[in-house]
């Protein structure tokens, strides 16, 4: 007996560290504030430190930091002294478990995030230290942030499971599209696995402050300042409609535009049964500053409506919404009226049944017997019947992997463009896009060619923009304009080209499927602008053929027999409803207008030349 009880007690205690290890939890380590000089030396106060630009342009000499915003990869030499070079001569792998923390920002207009991550265990013993990147989708500006450890010190394996984190990264525009990066150092020379990437989003103003501060100070104050009191009053409208029936009367309620904008009436557009229905809006302020109802009368029993409701201005956005009008239902209180209905109704339910049956057989019976087109029946069928809407789900496990390709001939117009359509795609159109714009680092550390070919074949589809630089550049005749090749791609766009070819050769020739590859063109470019080798390819004109666009990458119907599928913010007229389309129809805009200008420069040069020969 005592044997079992000395047993227990030994397993009790031998156990005891593991509860304690489960416990306690692991707490994340923040970067002190330390010069680079001090982590140099091995000072014990210097563990793991966030080295400042202007603290290594100080001690390294280097003055060309802020042009590059100090984010280059630094040799670990360089940083820690080359005393000993054995401390950074070993590879580490990329870290693990990447996460986005937002903290308090006491500016209404922007956020804050904070980056944690932990070290891969991979190496860890000759883990130097780490640089985080933060860069906005669609932009150029990069935050980083260098962060390194003690020269003296040696990290343990158990030390895989601590969290590191980098200090805050604030001015983050709300609602934007992010991707973060953060690298292991010493960077190895074989480049492979060393950084870890992760795209995010900042919250919305709703999220941060709170709707009626959105609503009343936030937006206005932002729009007017970046767009003008006009352009605001123009691009506001209702986010936020209610509607309600009792009986034959319909309520909407939608809320009002923020007093700073001075929208101070609005008007309801609804059409429906071949009859259109307008209603003036004149809110009382004075009741309530944020909302307002009002009731739409005169509408037919059993008709659906779509309405639309906006601000009385000049070409305001207009917020959609639909109304189903239901029968109205009289009720007799009366008891015998009760009494009489109940009897009645499992009666009609009986012969409901009986007449329905027949009516069915009579109707199969009468097909039989008329010989009909059946490619006409089913077509005149459908038309009789109102089409069910059905939503996308958007559910899908893993998003379709899309790599953008283009030419940078036309100029930093139609790069912006290119850049916003890659964003509004990612954004909206559930798919993860690839683009040498948002991956520099990628393409510094491969090549540019070497980056494509890489990503052609990972990639589950590959889109190429087509326009008049395309063209030219692989015109051998063509006059181009070196100071317009501002992308890293410029000198290889038609290798890409001649490699996309003959990819589409071969699976032609083979009879495989040809859908991986697709050609695009924006409004302001032509079909002829479209290469050759990319004639077996889709060809797409965007922003038109979004919901072709969105239907090929996801290999579903967009149309079936009495239904059709409905994806918000992507079709033509929808699309510039969201920040993100609104900024892409911007940038098609603003680069047709610069190689329109560009076009006719050219005219005049050509008629200057005929003029003096």
């Amino acid at each position: 007996m005592w044997r079992s009880a000395l047993t227990v007690c030994q397993l009790l205690v031998a156990s005891q560290p593991l509860w304690a290890q489960t416990e306690v939890p692991l707490a994340a380590v923040a970067p002190q504030h330390c010069s680079l000089e001090c982590l140099r030396q091995g000072r014990p106060e210097c563990e793991y430190c966030r080295v400042s630009t202007d603290d290594i342009e100080k001690t390294l000499g280097f003055h060309s930091l802020h042009i590059s915003g100090g984010c280059v990869p630094w040799p670990c030499l360089k940083l820690l002294g080359d005393e000993d070079p054995s401390i950074c001569e070993h590879y580490v792998q990329a870290p693990n478990d990447v996460k986005i923390e937002f903290v308090h920002e006491p500016n209404p207009k922007y956020d804050t995030a904070v980056i944690s991550w932990r070290p891969s265990h991979y190496g860890i013993a000759f883990l130097r230290g780490f640089q985080v990147y933060v860069q906005a989708l669609g932009g150029t500006t990069v935050a980083c942030q260098l962060l390194l450890f003690n020269r003296n010190v040696s990290l343990s394996p158990s030390k895989a499971q601590t969290v590191y984190k980098s200090d805050p990264f604030p001015g983050l525009s709300l609602g934007s599209r992010y991707a973060v990066t953060v690298m292991a150092l010493p960077v190895p020379e074989e480049w492979d696995k060393f950084y870890q990437g992760l795209y995010f989003s900042t919250r919305s103003c709703t999220e941060k402050n709170g709707l009626e501060q959105c609503k009343q100070d936030w937006y206005p104050r932002q729009c007017t300042e970046k767009n003008g009191l006009e352009q605001c009053k123009q691009d506001w409208y209702p986010r936020h409609v209610d509607v309600q029936q009792e009986g034959s009367n319909i309520t909407v309620t939608f809320n009002l535009a923020p007093p700073n904008l001075g929208i101070r009436e609005y008007f309801c557009l609804c059409h429906g049964n071949g009859k259109s229905k307008y209603t003036d809006i004149v809110p009382d302020s004075s009741r309530n500053q944020t909302h307002h109802s009002f009731q739409l009368s005169d509408l037919h029993e059993g008709t659906n409506y779509n309405c639309t409701i906006a601000a009385k201005q000049v070409d305001a956005v207009r917020k959609l919404f639909k109304i189903h009008v239901n029968g109205s239902q009289k009720t007799d209180s009366s008891l015998s009226f009760a009494v009489v209905l109940a009897l009645c109704l499992p009666a009609a339910a009986i012969f409901g049944v009986l007449l329905a049956a027949l009516l069915c057989w009579r109707s199969k019976t009468h097909r039989k017997q008329v010989d009909v087109n059946p490619e006409i029946l089913p077509f005149h069928e459908e038309n009789k019947t109102q089409k069910e809407v059905v939503l996308w789900a958007g559910d899908a496990p893993t998003p379709p992997r899309l790599l953008i390709c283009y030419s940078g001939h036309d100029g930093p117009a139609h790069v912006k463009a290119v850049m916003q359509l890659g964003a509004f795609v990612q954004q909206h159109m559930a798919t993860k896009v690839c683009l040498d714009l948002w991956d520099s680092l990628g393409v510094a550390e491969e090549g540019g060619m070497a980056w494509y070919c890489r990503q052609i074949r990972e990639s589950d589809f590959v889109l190429v923009i087509c326009s008049p630089g395309l063209r030219q550049s692989r015109d051998p005749e063509a006059t181009r304009d070196d100071k317009s090749d501002l992308t890293a791609n410029a000198c290889s766009s038609e290798a890409i080209i001649r490699l996309i070819g003959e990819e589409l050769g071969r699976a032609k020739a083979r009879g495989e499927d040809l859908s991986k590859y697709m050609a695009a063109v924006f409004k302001y470019s032509q079909e002829t602008d479209i290469p050759t080798e990319l004639r077996l390819a889709s060809h797409y004109s965007l922003p038109r053929d979004f919901p072709l666009l969105f239907s090929h990458l996801h290999g579903v119907a967009l149309h079936r027999p009495g239904a059709y599928l409905k994806i918000n913010n992507i079709t033509e007229e929808g699309f510039a409803r969201v920040p993100a389309g609104a900024a892409l129809q911007l940038a098609i805009q603003e680069a047709g207008m610069a190689l329109s200008g560009k076009q006719r420069h050219v005219e005049d040069g050509q008629d200057c030349r005929r003029v003096h020969a």
